[in-house]
C-alpha cells in the first residue's frame, strides 16, 4: 500500500503541484492540489502514515490551496481555497495555509457527507468500546481527546463523529488532532513522544497546533467502533473532578445540539440519533486534572461505571 511517507519530497510535490495527492482519510478521497510549501510540509509530517490512491480515480472531494495572485502574492500573501470553482472562504495569510487545509477538509465532509450523521464531537475508543464527546469550543474537548490518546485510546476523529444509520456504528476518520493556544504546552508536557505540526499563531482561534494521530488509528482507519457513552466534556481550571449521569432525552437534546446535519436528515436523522442515545450512557463530565480524567476513562473502557 502506497502512503504518503513513501513518496520522495520532490514526488509530493510534483502530485500537489500536478494531477493532485488522492489522500484517504478513513471513508473519503480527498484530492488535494496546492502549490504551497506549507501545505506539502504538514501533509509530509502529519499525514506519513496515511493511504494514497493512484491519480485519476475518484476522489470525494476536491480540496485546491493556491496562493493568491497579483500583488498579494507579494504584498502580505495569502491562500486561498477553492472547491469546483467556487471560493466558500475568504483567503487567509499565507502562514495559516496548513490549519486552513484542515478546516476545509472538516468543511468537506459537514457540508457533504449526509450518508451519515455527522456530530461535532471527538471519538476515541479501547476495547472495542467507543467514547463520544460532542462539545463546543472552549471546553477542553481536544485536549482531553489527545491526552486519550497519548495514552493508548484508538482516536477516531477529533472533530467529526460519524453514525452510521443502518446500524449505528460509528466510522472513522482519523486526523491530525488540532489543538490551541495553552493545550499546545500542556499536551506536549503530558506526552513528550507525541509529534505536532510547527504552531502557527495569529489565527481566528489563536494558536494552533496539529498533532499527528497515531499510526495504529490510522491503520485501522476502516474498522467502525460501538458506542458506549457520550461524554460531555468541560474543562474548569482547579475544579474537582465531577460525573454526573444524564438522562436519556436531555443526552438526545444536547448531542442534536452539536449535530451538523440533524435537522437536514429530518426523520432519519431523528431515528439515527434515538438509536444512538438509547445505546449510550449520558454523563456530563468536568475536570480539571488530566490524570483524574484517565481513570475515569479507564473505567468506562472497562465496561464500569465512571
Amino acid at each position: 500500500m502506497l502512503t504518503v511517507s513513501s513518496l520522495a519530497p520532490a514526488q509530493l510535490r510534483a502530485r500537489l503541484q500536478g494531477p493532485g495527492l488522492d489522500l484517504r482519510t478513513g471513508p473519503f478521497t480527498c484530492r488535494v492540489t496546492s502549490d504551497i510549501p506549507r501545505v506539502q510540509q504538514g501533509i509530509a509530517l502529519l499525514y506519513a502514515d496515511y493511504p494514497v490512491q493512484a491519480p485519476g480515480g475518484f476522489a470525494d472531494f476536491h480540496v485546491n490551496l493556491r496562493r493568491t495572485k497579483g500583488l498579494r502574492r507579494w504584498f502580505r500573501p495569502q491562500v486561498r481555497f477553492d472547491q469546483d470553482g467556487l471560493t466558500p472562504f475568504k483567503p487567509l495569510p499565507l502562514a495559516q495555509a496548513y490549519p486552513m487545509f484542515e478546516w476545509v477538509l472538516n468543511w468537506c465532509v459537514t457540508n457533504r457527507a449526509h450518508g451519515y450523521l455527522v456530530v461535532h464531537a471527538a471519538v476515541v475508543e479501547k476495547g472495542g468500546r467507543a467514547v463520544i464527546l460532542p462539545a463546543p469550543p472552549g471546553s477542553g474537548k481536544s485536549t482531553l481527546c489527545a491526552a486519550l490518546v497519548c495514552r493508548g485510546w484508538r482516536l477516531l476523529s477529533d472533530e467529526l463523529c460519524l453514525v452510521r444509520h443502518a446500524d449505528g456504528a460509528l466510522v472513522p476518520v482519523p486526523r491530525p488532532v488540532s489543538l490551541k493556544n495553552a493545550s499546545i504546552g500542556v499536551i506536549q508536557a503530558f506526552s513528550p513522544q507525541a509529534v505536532f505540526g510547527p504552531r502557527v499563531e495569529g489565527t481566528a482561534k489563536g494558536t494552533i497546533g496539529h498533532m499527528r494521530a497515531p499510526g495504529d488509528s490510522v491503520a485501522r482507519a476502516l474498522e467502525p467502533a460501538r458506542p458506549v457513552a457520550i461524554v460531555f466534556p468541560r474543562y474548569e481550571a482547579g475544579a474537582a473532578t465531577r460525573v454526573a449521569q444524564l438522562g436519556k432525552a436531555g443526552t438526545f437534546m444536547r448531542v442534536a445540539d452539536n449535530a451538523f446535519n440533524y435537522a437536514l436528515l429530518g426523520e432519519r436523522g431523528f431515528a439515527t440519533l434515538g438509536d444512538l442515545v438509547d445505546a449510550c450512557s449520558g454523563i456530563e463530565f468536568s475536570y480539571s486534572s488530566l490524570d483524574e480524567a484517565m481513570a475515569v476513562f479507564e473505567r468506562l473502557a472497562e465496561g464500569r461505571q465512571p
